[in-house]
């Protein structure tokens, strides 16, 4: 697996990149992507997020975590990944507004750290082809979140 992490200046003491790679692997790990699986994470501000938003989803406000894809069409993106010439599975990207999982780990009352891996989970299972725009993709995508995230265990 190839985890590819940047965390800008002003949160580099807020989460390290081998907490976040153990977390992604235990994300692919438990979806059972194989070892030969790359993607890019990248923890930022509300700034950065809200623009991504703004130019790749035309919704001028920031927001807590966006997946962005190697394969754009969902039906492309569920066991029918093109293969690339390397061999290795290219998700794509996940970004995280770290002052967007700040506030929400307030409002949920545990800490930004468990905010960032619920975030990367989401995001992550977005890569993998799972949605929540309709009832019935919600309906797998929830409990997927839920036990990947007991999977990973108490997070401080």
């Amino acid at each position: 697996m190839e985890i590819n992490i940047l965390i800008e200046d002003e949160f580099k003491k807020k989460v390290t990149r081998r907490w976040l790679t153990a977390v992604a692997k235990q994300v692919l790990t438990a979806e059972k992507t194989g070892a030969n699986v790359e993607l890019g994470i990248l923890i930022t501000n509300q700034e950065r997020v809200q623009e991504l938003n703004w130019t790749y989803r035309n919704k001028n406000e920031p927001t807590d975590v966006l997946s962005f894809y190697m394969v754009p069409e969902p039906s492309q993106r569920k066991d029918a990944f093109i293969a690339a010439p390397d061999n290795i599975l290219h998700l794509g990207e996940v970004v995280i507004s770290y002052p967007q999982a700040a506030i929400q780990a307030k409002e949920h009352r545990h800490s930004a750290k468990k905010e960032i891996a619920i975030l990367m989970i989401h995001g992550i299972l977005h890569l993998l082809g799972y949605d929540h725009e309709k009832p019935a993709d919600e309906k797998k995508m929830k409990p997927r979140e839920i036990v990947i995230l007991d999977q990973i265990g108490e997070i401080k």
